[in-house]
């Protein structure tokens, strides 16, 4: 493990001391965790500045963990050596929350944030499980077996955060909404993803909801390996996007129930991960021309609206979704 911080930046080092970690191999660990933030999880990263600086380096430690099993699994190697990689990363895992530290800087920064925030170790366990199941699950046939795959993957993620952003009741009241939000994020990336995961032979879209559109995995192979975006496989598009506004609109009254200094964050998460989908729709659902990305000055606008709304107003005040008329409506706009 690293010993020191040679290149933590004076923010960083910062929001260790906010945050009480004085230990300089703790220090190294967190400042790991935070760099890989700041590298793979933009959007995320940006809404993680909006939390008071004593909270940051929790979420980086889990933001962490879920990087470096993600990156196991979407790697370069063989199943059979991912396989053997994310199973003694699960061992080193199990071990590191049940002593409270590792010589893995990840793993120390983990046990590190579980045992201040108390958060229940099973999670991670059961995140673990759905890595797994992406060696060898290639797609799914319905909304169910989805569900139970997203709720290692993502729902559990939100489940770990609420402890860190701090609830107003009893988090077990919040805990349904965390979870959502969770799931509204991941199913959101499976939608601006569809290329790149059929590129990686992965289907995330439930098979009988695409079959509902005249959509199979064939039709979806073709588009992406032709660049042209069948009318069936934009309408099968339209309804999986405005199923997961839906799911959006289940997790945003989770956000009253939050500590106030830490709605500003999610609301803003929210804001930047549902403008993803604006992004598809405004696409005319075709999500194999390229992958839907929410400029950088547009997302510094939203980010600075949504904060300015989320301290001016209620929580309770509707999510700020736009929404469209229709499964169906733009769906072969420009087609007929």
């Amino acid at each position: 493990m690293e010993h020191g911080e040679p290149t933590a930046s004076p923010l960083t080092r910062r929001e260790l001391t906010a945050a009480g970690i004085s230990d300089p191999r703790l220090r190294a660990a967190y400042a790991r965790c935070r760099r890989l933030n700041a590298a793979h999880g933009r959007t995320y990263f940006l809404a993680t500045r909006l939390l008071p600086a004593s909270r940051r380096p929790a979420v980086h430690a889990l933001y962490g963990f879920a990087r470096h099993a993600d990156d196991i699994v979407d790697g370069d190697l063989t199943v059979a050596e991912a396989t053997a990689r994310l199973g003694a990363f699960d061992t080193a895992a199990r071990q590191a929350l049940a002593d409270g530290d590792s010589d893995h800087p990840v793993l120390a920064a983990l046990a590190d944030t579980v045992r201040r925030y108390r958060i229940n170790p099973s999670l991670f366990s059961r995140f673990l499980r759905s890595m797994r199941m992406d060696l060898t699950t290639a797609e799914y046939p319905t909304r169910a077996a989805l569900d139970e795959y997203v709720h290692g993957s993502a729902e559990v993620i939100g489940l770990q955060l609420l402890p860190v952003l701090g609830t107003v009741g009893e988090q077990a009241e919040a805990a349904p909404r965390a979870a959502a939000l969770g799931s509204a994020f991941q199913l959101t990336n499976f939608l601006r993803d569809v290329a790149e995961d059929l590129g990686r032979g992965r289907v995330y879209l439930p098979a009988d909801e695409l079959a509902a559109h005249g959509v199979d995995r064939d039709l979806l192979e073709w588009c992406h390996r032709t660049g042209y975006a069948d009318p069936r496989a934009r309408a099968a598009i339209a309804d999986q996007v405005e199923r997961t506004r839906a799911r959006y609109r289940v997790a945003w009254a989770g956000v009253a129930q939050l500590r106030p200094e830490s709605r500003p964050c999610v609301a803003t998460a929210f804001t930047l991960y549902s403008r993803i989908l604006d992004v598809i729709a405004e696409a005319g659902y075709d999500v194999f021309a390229g992958r839907a990305v929410v400029a950088v000055p547009t997302r510094l606008a939203l980010a600075a609206r949504t904060v300015v709304r989320t301290w001016a107003a209620s929580p309770r005040q509707a999510p700020p979704l736009r929404g469209t008329a229709g499964p169906a409506a733009g769906a072969t706009e420009g087609w007929r």
